[in-house]
C-alpha cells in the first residue's frame, strides 16, 4: 500500500503521512476505514515503529485520523463546515458509547436533549 524511498528528501514519517492523506483525498480510504497499526505498518515497511507513530501522531492532530484503544487506527470522516478534528472528536465520543452498550435510539434521544436544552 505504501511506497517509502529511503533514499529521497523527504522524511520516511513525512512520506507515509502525505501518502495517507492523498489516499483519504483520492477516497482510497474512507471515513472509518482501518488503517495498519503502528507496529504491523513499521514491520511491513522495514522502519522503526517510532517513525510510523510520529506520521500517526501528526495526522490525528490534523483530524485525518482517529485512534481507540485496544480497537486501532481510523480514517477520520469530515462534514461540510466542520473541522476534521471536530469531526474526529465527535466519532470518539459516539464510537465510546456504542462501545459502552448504549443503543441507537438511546444516543439518539440523549442528542434530543441536548438540542432541546440549547433551543432553551
Amino acid at each position: 500500500m505504501f511506497l517509502i524511498n529511503l533514499q529521497g528528501k523527504e522524511s520516511i514519517y513525512e512520506q507515509i503521512r502525505s501518502q495517507i492523506v492523498r489516499f483519504i483525498q483520492a477516497g482510497i480510504l474512507r471515513p472509518d476505514d482501518r488503517l495498519p497499526s503502528v507496529r504491523s505498518l513499521a514491520m511491513e515497511l522495514g522502519i522503526n515503529p517510532n517513525t510510523v507513530m510520529k506520521a500517526y501522531q501528526e495526522l490525528e492532530k490534523n483530524g485525518y485520523i482517529y485512534t481507540l484503544n485496544k480497537k486501532g487506527v481510523f480514517v477520520s470522516g469530515s462534514k461540510e463546515g466542520k473541522s476534521e478534528k471536530d469531526t474526529s472528536d465527535a466519532m470518539k465520543i459516539l464510537m465510546t458509547l456504542k462501545e459502552e452498550g448504549f443503543a441507537k435510539q438511546e444516543v439518539i434521544a440523549l442528542l434530543e436533549r441536548v438540542y432541546e436544552e440549547e433551543t432553551c
